[in-house]
């Protein structure tokens, strides 16, 4: 009787090659957009008028891959409205992130090794379906807002005057597109250099243990931090009140606050400044920091945190803990073969590399002003009158002019990084000597 075989997947056929980029690309564009249409709901943006929430939401997945949201407006040559934002929505691209790889890798398994003409046609294939997601996303995040300047005397002097008042955004294409592809390209870089799942052309096998145990920890400590955030988000929407709000916070960006914590754990300084309203509810003691009485730059680091709130030292305690532990388990997925000074370069360059990477996507400029008949308006006065004329339930309601600001001084924290990860990962290897590596068989006696 003939036996059953058995063979490799092999590539994919054109039709089932495009499939399968599809789904990857719908895989994070639900997700996204899930995640920000919630984290929108609850932040209020539900109540916008004049079908503006699609537009939002397609501005907030712009800005989850790294594009940029421009806002403009103005009633004629007398009032005119100038913001911008560049800021990622971290929470939002971490899911999307997730999601694509997930959905990558299945599609890639039971393969040990797969070949380079086949990896490249799929990401190809992806990046074309990508690129085509990005334009789409720009030209929906596109909107502009009328604005009811109210009835009797108000609405009359403004007809008289001609004025329709306007305020409208949209994403930056070139921005969106461009960093959006950038961004794809890194999370399937990522897939490859994180999992074991993903399957490697045979020229790169021999990198593999090099690269894989390090950026394995590493990616663990950040996940650690979105689960400790995530939790003490819940229980402060519990306990203080402002649920709604603190869970926008979660649903958005929270990353951003907690891979920030890790940062400044470490020794790491950011620079920035706050001037104006936030929107959106972020931890006393850097809000506090960042309200310089001057609108001076301020420096966000454990010092500066520390002294409007001591608990703050903790950050550099859990920053230690979760490091050592990374630096432990990369030890420990990798040969007995390895030698200490290897894990420990290993693991100092992939902290370093993380902390870079952090400091580039938590950073942010954003930035808005109503100015009158070319005269900037500040918080007060004039620009408060304005927004009680233009009412509560506007669009702008509250547009006065401000800034947030917040950038990681690199030259200063990815060396200080890479010392980190040189004695953390020196300590993880000497720990994990005790314990029998993954994948290593123990001799039988007899």
């Amino acid at each position: 009787m003939q036996q059953p075989t058995t063979r490799a997947a092999g590539p994919p056929g054109a039709a089932r090659g495009w499939l399968d980029a599809l789904a990857v690309v719908l895989a994070g564009l639900v997700a996204m957009a899930v995640t920000a249409a919630l984290g929108l709901w609850l932040a209020g943006a539900g109540d916008l008028p004049e079908g503006g929430f699609p537009p939002v939401l397609a501005a907030t997945m712009a800005l989850a891959v790294g594009g940029s949201v421009q806002l403009d407006g103005g009633a004629g040559s007398f009032a005119a409205v100038d913001a911008g934002i560049t800021a990622m929505p971290l929470t939002v691209s971490l899911v999307g992130a997730v999601a694509m790889a997930e959905v990558f890798l299945r599609q890639l398994r039971f393969r040990a090794v797969a070949g380079g003409g086949e990896l490249l046609g799929r990401i190809a294939r992806t990046v074309v379906l990508w690129v085509l997601a990005l334009v789409l996303i720009t030209v929906v995040a596109t909107h502009t807002f009328v604005i009811q300047l109210g009835g009797g005397l108000v609405q009359s002097i403004g007809g008289a005057l001609g004025l329709t008042p306007e305020v409208g955004f949209h994403a930056d294409g070139l921005t969106t597109i461009g960093i959006g592809l950038a961004w794809l390209l890194f999370v399937l870089a990522a897939v490859f250099a994180v999992s074991r799942r993903a399957p490697l052309p045979g020229i790169l096998l021999r990198y593999q243990l090099a690269v894989r145990p390090a950026a394995f920890a590493l990616w663990m400590v950040l996940l650690a931090y979105v689960a400790i955030g995530a939790v003490a988000g819940v229980l402060t929407a519990i306990v203080h009140g402002n649920a709604r709000q603190t869970l926008a916070v979660v649903l958005l960006a929270l990353p951003d606050l907690v891979w920030l914590a890790f940062g400044i754990g470490l020794g790491a300084r950011w620079h920035g400044q706050l001037v104006g309203a936030l929107g959106l509810p972020v931890p006393e003691p850097l809000s506090a920091v960042l309200r310089t009485p001057n609108g001076e730059e301020a420096t966000v680091d454990l010092g500066t945190l520390a002294e409007h709130d001591a608990r703050s030292w903790w950050l550099l305690a859990v920053a230690a803990v979760l490091l050592l532990a990374a630096a432990f388990l990369a030890a420990h997925r990798s040969p007995r073969t390895v030698r200490l000074w290897q894990h420990a370069v290993r693991f100092a360059l992939a902290t370093a590399v993380t902390v870079l990477l952090v400091g580039l996507w938590t950073r942010i400029d954003a930035h808005y002003g109503l100015s009158v008949l070319g005269v900037g308006l500040g918080q007060g006065g004039l620009a408060d009158l304005l927004n009680t004329v233009l009412g509560g339930n506007n669009p702008v309601a509250g547009l006065g002019s401000g800034s947030l600001t917040l950038l990681l001084e690199f030259w200063t924290a990815v060396p200080l990084a890479a010392g980190w990860g040189l004695l953390t990962g020196a300590l993880g290897a000497l720990l994990a000597a005790r314990f029998r590596h993954r994948g290593e068989v123990t001799e039988s006696g007899g």
